[in-house]
């Protein structure tokens, strides 16, 4: 484990630097990115959509099949063998966890096949996950991470968990004024809402504690979403975070799994290259302002205006998301095929991506570094040498 004056915290008895990396998909953090974290001592994520495109094998079998069945199957093989592998490369060290979206249709099977392939917790967002003790019943040494935005949240999850007689082993509390990807706010106008800040959600989640009688540490709050300096981690734990989740600088290490062109676009971004959007998935998103996304928001008034509920409009027919404003003609929200322009992205393919990225600037700016420096940065401001022109 990388030493650290910062303190460690424990997730189901695992003693863990208090660094959490982000799952990311499609396939941006898979084995490589979270068994790397996990052998330094913390709690890497493999994202659980859609991992096939990782399997020349698999993708070869899913060419032309419009069979979701088949498809869905070929995605759970790919999580098992990634996750399989991701604990290999970790040799016991730290943690490896499950990213899986409540807004999933399969959302149930990955959380099974994760616990059936030896993920040690699942962390979900995108939704309330107020079935997550019951999809994991039988694998009780798995820890259940919710990922929630405001104390309003975590009192909903606290109290439906309780009655199940079960609580969280950490919840992450994700600001959406910051981070990638999808927000944990109904529409983007109320990203900026003050309910999200930081202080205000600490405070309020352990005066729940108390009210509920849980001692602090009990369950581990984890802060994600613009934290991209030592300084910031070092604050937030001293105002009583117990760990934070950090996703862009970990997309963009040497050891992320995803195209060195995707690297490239997310950590040369401009902040004005850096959007919020209503994505296909009735949240708001945040991505890098690439060719496809400025020319899709050229046309969303248009694609909108002539939105239609039409399963065969699912490019990918996965059907992936419980609810699809493409597919399922909903015409205020986004009217693409998210998987198929991630799928892109974690090719570096420019003009098709969505490239997903957090809002502020990264630590090493556009300079691609390991994990080992980013995480010696984090936990005690020691920055690389750089040189050339990616120097910072």
């Amino acid at each position: 484990m990388m030493q650290t004056n910062l303190p460690h915290f424990e997730i189901k008895g695992k003693r863990l630097l208090p660094i959490v990396q982000g799952g990311m998909g499609v396939g941006v953090s898979a084995h490589h990115l979270a068994g790397t974290v996990a052998k330094a001592g913390a709690l890497g994520t493999i994202a659980s959509i859609d991992l096939r495109h990782h399997h020349p094998d698999l993708m070869q079998q899913s060419q032309r099949c419009r069979d979701k069945a088949v498809l869905d199957q070929l995605n759970l093989t790919a999580l098992d063998r990634e996750i399989k592998a991701a604990l290999d490369m970790a040799q016991g060290e730290g943690m490896i966890a499950v990213n899986v979206m409540k807004a999933v249709t399969e959302h149930a099977a990955l959380v099974r096949q994760a616990c059936t392939s030896g993920a040690q917790a699942i962390v979900m967002g995108a939704g309330l996950p107020l079935d997550l003790p019951e999809l994991t019943e039988g694998y009780p040494d798995v820890a259940l991470i919710p990922i929630l935005s405001d104390t309003r949240g975590v009192n909903i999850v606290l109290k439906k968990w309780m009655r199940k007689n079960r609580l969280p082993d950490a919840i992450v509390i994700e600001h959406p004024r910051y981070a990638g990807g999808h927000l944990g706010a109904p529409k983007p106008e109320d990203i900026n809402d003050p309910r999200f800040d930081f202080p205000g959600v600490l405070e309020g989640v352990f005066n729940l504690y108390r009210e509920f009688g849980i001692e602090r540490e009990c369950i581990p709050l984890i802060l994600a979403g613009g934290i991209n300096t030592h300084e910031k981690v070092r604050d937030l734990l001293a105002h009583g975070a117990s760990a934070v989740q950090i996703g862009t600088p970990f997309a963009v290490t040497a050891e992320g799994d995803a195209h060195p062109n995707f690297k490239k676009v997310l950590a040369e971004a401009r902040p004005e290259e850096i959007v919020t959007f209503m994505s296909v998935a009735g949240l708001p998103a945040r991505a890098v302002l690439t060719p496809w996304l400025k020319n899709y928001l050229k046309r969303e008034g248009k694609l909108q205006a002539c939105a239609k509920a039409d399963r065969e409009r699912c490019a990918s027919s996965l059907h992936c998301l419980i609810q699809c404003g493409l597919r399922d003609g909903i015409a205020r929200i986004g009217q693409f095929c998210i998987d198929a322009q991630l799928a892109a992205a974690l090719k570096g393919d420019v003009n098709k991506g969505l490239f997903f990225r957090g809002s502020e600037s990264l630590p090493f700016g556009d300079a691609i570094r390991s994990v080992r420096e980013l995480l010696d940065y984090l936990l005690t401001g020691h920055k690389p040498v750089f040189s050339g022109a990616n120097s910072s």
